[in-house]
Parts: structure tokens; sequence; C-alpha cells
């Protein structure tokens, strides 16, 4: 893991963002690792989730098959090792509600083919781009146990946010629509980016792994 030049691993996640994880959010996540580490595995279990919906819905499409099927594999690999890491702690599972990040990007996904597929796909990069960027943060202000397993997963999460928009971009050439494809790399972005900067520069009464800064 040495070798990783992890400053040029960030750099495209950090471009695509356009804004880093506030200091306010750094200082609480120390201070309730629990809940960090449980939303985080909650996380890992929506992201097979969400991918695997995808799979089923949208079966037409090869490309979208495998890379997702590669993704639903690694996501749950993460979710186990998120428990491992739990239980040697001898941190208990509990309930948690769901924050708002992921949920205050999907009202602006639309209702209509082929433009819900892109935007969904467009939502999906944006969520791995920040918990790539939240781990990267994090890293060197836990334990060493918890920092080394962060880093870990910086290739993977940055892969795939990068995934999720060569999707995305796929399906509009596949739509054949100029238009579409205009919109995936101004309107769309744009809309996402504005809405992303809001939900985690803005105050947040609810601390979770996506969560905005602590109320």
């Amino acid at each position: 893991m040495s070798s990783i030049n992890y400053d040029e691993l960030m750099q495209p996640v950090l471009d695509f963002l356009g804004c880093q994880t506030p200091n306010e959010w750094l200082d609480e996540a120390i201070n309730n690792l629990d809940i960090l580490m449980q939303d985080h595995a909650n996380c890992e279990k929506k992201a097979a989730s969400t991918a695997m919906n995808l799979m089923f819905r949208y079966s037409f499409f090869p490309d979208l098959q495998v890379k997702l099927a590669q993704l639903v594999r690694e996501e749950m690999l993460h979710y186990e090792q998120v428990l491992e890491l739990m239980a040697k702690r001898g941190q208990e599972w509990t309930g948690l509600s769901a924050g708002r990040y992921a949920g205050g990007l999907r009202k602006e996904i639309r209702t209509y083919e082929p433009e819900a597929l892109i935007d969904v796909l467009v939502v999906g990069a944006f969520v791995e781009a920040r918990s790539c960027e939240r781990f990267h943060a994090l890293a060197p202000r836990v334990d060493d146990e918890l920092g080394r397993y962060y880093r870990y997963l910086l290739k993977s999460e940055s892969r795939h946010f990068e995934d999720y928009l060569a999707l995305a971009l796929d399906v509009a050439k596949t739509a054949k629509n100029e238009k579409i494809l205009k919109r995936i790399f101004s309107s769309v972005l744009n809309i996402f980016v504005r809405l992303k900067k809001n939900l985690i520069l803005t105050p947040d009464d609810t601390f979770r792994f996506h969560s905005g800064v602590p109320a």
C-alpha cells in the first residue's frame, strides 16, 4: 500500500466533488466512531442493494450488468469487513436512521428514461466519491487499524465513482441523444454539485457517514 500515491489518486475525486469535508464533521466523527462505523456498514449494504436493483431493472444493458456485478461483490465484501471490525472492537449492531445525503440527491432524479437511469448513475458517482474523500480525510485522524482500512478502501471507492460516470455516459451514447450527452457533463452535474455542496456544508441535526456540518 505504501507505493500508492494518495494525492494523485484523490485529485480526480476532489475535482469532481468541488468541496471537501469540513473539519467540524471530522471532529464529530472522531467523537462518534461507533455511529460512524455502524453507518458505514449500512452504506456499504445500501450500495450493494442499489447496484443489484439496477441490474434487475436494466438487464438489457450488458456493460451495466458486468460493472454492477463487480460493484455488488466489492460492496458486500466491505460490508462484511466493517462488521468484522465492529465485532473485534466489541461494538454491537444497532439500528440507525438514514442520513439526508443520498435521499437529498435522489430527489432530483427524473422519472423518465433514459434520463432516470443516467441521473441514478450520476448520484451513485457522487455518493462513491464523497465516501472516498471522507475515508481519505479520516485515515490520519483515527487509530492505526481503522486508518489502514480506510486507506485500503480508497482505490476501490475512487474506481466506483469513475465507473458510475462512465456507465452514465455509455447509456447516453446508447440513447444517441446529443442533448442528453451535453446534460450529463453540464446541467446534471451542475444541479447535483450545487445540491451536494449544500448537503455537505450546511448544518445537519443527524450525524451520519455522509452528513453535513454538525448543528
